[in-house]
């Protein structure tokens, strides 16, 4: 009966042909490590997301009068409202931090590189998106750090010259941030957003098992084939990685709930105190700051001293991650086998990001902001000196198969 129906649905859909090339006879690299269980735990964080999210809307008024009544009505009385806000809060959190850490493993093993240039573009992609997507989300709670931060980021668009008031304008809506703000943020947030970003991962899934998965040795896989075209050095991805991203799944569940049941506001970095205060656009909250996966990006503004170059600073913070394959000339992708600078680079890399990460939260005293300015150097200074320091530097001789 279940092969009828198959055969069935298979004439009209191609189910089985679509469960072939993407899991049961897609060969992935047998070397994957720890850093490729993060790609299977952003999907099941954007479930998370997504199943939480729809629920919230179905007790959330998106009006500045009933917004932050709203979301203590969901804390307070709602059966459970408290944890499925609490999934929702932390998962943003999570969210980023699983993405960080996947860009980060593309960037140890060079999975921007040839042939996988679109695959990093579209992942690139996802990340603006996501960025976009937790903006409006941010702003959705109708609390004072989210009201004066949105305040804060909207208002960088007035540096732009001649557009920048109008400009400001379009995206509040009103001359200052207000209810009708809060609609069509709300309207992005849970319609619009979400509709781009399942497009964009549906192509970068796409995309990456068109060119093949990368692996630690930056080595293809495809070209060392048997008699029957198979990969020598590959494995199935089903059963075996699904039932290797299982294990991944339930350690991060622990981690995950561990959070949401214990440390939901995580010391005010997940949560701000502030934003517990109902929004007040006549008091400003002592320290305005981002949520903390924004702070990189927002300690690079603050760092240059005028406004326009510190947007466009920032702006091309951003930009310049869309151009690393074509930055990178070294003669190998992994950073096993590139020489001591670009291994260097990639580690000191990895804590400058965090440090910015970390001054973006802090008040902008003189000590921190030129720190700032030092990382904010660093950080150009990786990318804008690539070319050089990978093309010069000796590389190890790359193996012809997968090491393991």
């Amino acid at each position: 009966m279940g092969s009828r129906l198959l055969a069935w649905v298979d004439e009209r859909f191609p189910l089985t042909k679509m469960w072939e090339e993407h899991l049961s006879k897609y060969y992935a690299p047998k070397n994957f490590n720890f850093w490729y269980f993060f790609g299977s735990l952003a999907l099941l964080v954007l479930v998370n997301q997504l199943l939480t999210g729809v629920w919230l809307t179905m007790s959330y008024v998106p009006s500045s009068e009933s917004a932050f009544a709203s979301v203590e009505y969901i804390m307070r009385d709602v059966e459970y409202g408290w944890l499925i806000r609490y999934l929702h809060s932390t998962g943003a959190s999570a969210f980023f931090v699983v993405i960080y850490c996947h860009m980060f493993r593309g960037l140890l093993y060079g999975s921007y590189r040839k042939p996988r240039e679109l695959v990093w573009i579209f992942g690139m992609a996802i990340y603006l998106a996501l960025m976009a997507e937790a903006f409006m989300g941010y702003l959705l709670p109708w609390g004072q750090m989210s009201y004066w931060g949105a305040q804060v980021i909207i208002s960088l668009f007035g540096a732009i010259p001649v557009v920048g008031a109008d400009l400001q304008q379009w995206i509040r809506g009103d001359y200052l941030i207000s209810g009708i703000t809060l609609n069509r943020f709300f309207a992005l947030h849970v319609v619009a957003l979400p509709i781009v970003i399942l497009g964009l991962v549906v192509m970068h899934i796409i995309a990456l098992h068109e060119v093949g998965s990368n692996n630690p040795d930056g080595v293809e896989i495809k070209k060392n084939k048997n008699a029957e075209g198979i990969p020598i050095d590959g494995i199935p991805f089903h059963p075996y990685y699904t039932v290797k991203d299982i294990v991944g799944v339930v350690v991060f569940l622990f981690v995950f709930c561990g959070v949401v049941f214990f440390f939901p506001e995580m010391g005010g970095f997940f949560l701000e105190h502030a934003n517990f205060e109902q929004a007040n656009n006549l008091k400003t909250p002592e320290h305005i700051a981002p949520v903390w996966y924004f702070g990189a990006f927002y300690a690079i503004l603050r760092a240059i001293p005028d406004k326009l170059l510190g947007v466009v600073a920032m702006g091309a913070a951003i930009a310049i991650l869309f151009v690393l394959p074509w930055l990178d000339k070294s003669l190998v992708r992994s950073w096993r086998y590139k020489g001591g600078i670009s291994r260097l680079c990639i580690v000191l890399f990895g804590f400058n990001y965090l440090l910015l990460t970390w001054l973006g939260t802090q008040p902008s005293t003189g000590l921190l902001l030129n720190i700032a300015r030092v990382a904010t150097l660093f950080y150009f200074a990786f990318f804008l000196l690539m070319p050089f320091y990978t093309h010069f530097e000796k590389t190890k001789t790359v193996p012809e198969r997968v090491t393991g």
